[in-house]
């Protein structure tokens, strides 16, 4: 009995960690918590409404994966520049190129169906929400990795993913139509099973990205 409460206790315990790290991540994400904010832990954890130690420990979760790093005693989000952000795009035009080839006639139509949708529904919305555009953003390049038949190349794409979103994007708002455009090209082509414009819509996608960046 007592083994079966302390199993429950640390299941318990285990989903308020995720939890609170999934919150988290989604303020650094969506750019809530900027690129080199303080992370003021008791301020946050009566934010999220939970005790230091979950925050804690989700903070040490997302330091390994790059989202965060410690300065002193202190959790600071990390902050990425153009240089960084830029040679990140070329590599990504490389690997998500190929994902996207990959992937190409083997994404199921009802995934198509939702994500097509979505962007449907950005474009006609009364007002421009950063947060849905996010969203969408990684919706359609989620396509392109999660069925690519390739772990490896997936995690690589989305670790450097995770770096480009870090970056200050200014006048995120004038790329709602060219990423609206450039993301239905890129699913017609994985919807048509065509191996090859799947991986030049993509990496004209990221192309076009770099671009409007310099």
């Amino acid at each position: 009995m007592q083994d079966r409460a302390r199993t429950a206790a640390k299941q318990a315990d285990d989903a308020l960690s995720d939890r609170v790290h999934g919150a988290v991540s989604n303020l650094i994400r969506s750019q809530q918590l900027h690129g080199g904010d303080i992370i003021i832990e008791s301020r946050l954890a009566e934010i999220l409404g939970v005790s230091r130690t979950p925050l804690r420990e989700a903070l040490q979760k997302l330091e390994g994966e790059g989202l965060v790093v410690k300065n002193g005693r202190s959790f600071v989000v990390r902050a990425v520049g153009l240089a960084e952000y830029l040679q990140s795009l070329k590599v990504r035009e490389i690997l998500e190129g190929e994902a996207a080839a990959l992937s190409a006639g083997r994404v199921p139509a009802a995934a198509i169906k939702k994500v097509r949708d979505n962007i449907d529904a950005l474009l006609s919305a009364p007002e421009y929400l950063p947060v849905a555009h996010w969203q969408s953003d990684d919706e359609v390049h989620a396509l392109v990795t999660d069925y690519a038949g390739n772990p490896v190349l997936a995690n690589m794409v989305r670790n450097l993913r995770m770096v480009t979103r870090l970056y200050e994007t200014l006048n995120l708002a004038d790329r709602l139509v060219p990423d609206a455009t450039e993301h239905l090209e890129i699913i017609d082509a994985l919807e048509g099973g065509d191996a090859k414009q799947a991986r030049q819509r993509t990496q004209s996608h990221l192309k076009s990205l770099y671009k409007a960046s310099i």
